[in-house]
């Protein structure tokens, strides 16, 4: 079954507060197979002009569908999680993020398209700090498998 087009444009509330920690910072890096100091050292991060360590690239995969994953649950949207596969992330910074962030997310469905036999849904997520400050936006691309009209 073709996924709910009314659902494109919808934006949710920001989620519940994201506390980014050394420690969720430093799972991730292992996870991912990488061994930058910045991502593992106050001191190496602090070294290279950090206030403290770095957060890799794709951590906001971590927390950014927080947000969007009330979106996905929507029976109206009509999601099969068990067909679903992902498609595409990519982030556009602002600025990086840092261990003692506060970070909320604001999240869009901004498309949904058939490719094939397969329906296609992106979420556009803005991460900003409790305070407002920008940080990143996020997109996320996920694959219904056989579930175009």
């Amino acid at each position: 079954m073709a996924l709910n087009r009314d659902f494109v444009g919808r934006s949710y509330p920001a989620s519940p507060p994201y506390e980014v920690s050394r420690v969720k910072i430093r799972e991730f890096a292992a996870a991912i197979g990488d061994n930058n100091p910045v991502y593992r050292d106050r001191e190496a991060a602090q070294a290279a002009g950090h206030p403290d360590v770095v957060a890799p690239p794709t951590f906001p995969i971590v927390f950014s569908l927080q947000s969007g994953g009330e979106a996905l649950a929507d029976p109206g949207l009509g999601l099969n999680f068990a067909m679903v596969v992902h498609g595409e992330q990519r982030f556009e910074y602002v600025r990086p993020v840092y261990a003692g962030d506060r970070l909320v997310v604001t999240a869009t469905i901004t498309d949904i398209r058939s490719a094939g036999r397969n329906e296609l849904l992106t979420v556009r997520s803005e991460v900003t700090t409790v305070d407002g400050e920008p940080v990143c936006t996020t997109y996320n691309t996920i694959v219904e498998r056989g579930g175009a009209a």
